[in-house]
């Protein structure tokens, strides 16, 4: 059974807020950002808040990667989202079944 985009995004979000810290996944911080990026954009939409106070560096770096995506529509976004995923967990040399039958769920 073929997903919807917004059964893969949902299922793609899922995976990555679970992701455990010693696991075969480990994005480094601007992948990180990147997830939050689009994933505020498939969410929200457009950045509709003031950028971050000076000393607020987390807060500027999440509002810099959504902002990088501004204009992108709901469904790009949710696309990007999925593809990102995708291209990381193929880099995963030892995968599992479960991720195996992600990677095949997402990619159809």
């Amino acid at each position: 059974m073929t997903l919807t985009l917004q059964e893969k995004f949902d299922k793609a979000v899922k995976y990555v807020q679970s992701l455990p810290e010693s696991g075969p996944l480990k994005p480094d911080q601007d992948t990180k950002l990147k997830y939050y990026g689009y994933y505020k954009q498939a969410t929200i939409g457009d950045v509709n808040t003031g950028r971050p106070g000076l000393m607020d560096f987390v807060g500027k770096a999440k509002w810099d990667a959504w902002n990088t995506v501004k204009g992108t529509s709901k469904e790009d976004a949710q696309k990007a989202y999925v593809e990102l995923l995708v291209t990381h967990l193929e880099k995963i040399t030892d995968k599992s079944e479960e991720v195996k039958e992600l990677i095949q769920e997402l990619k159809e």
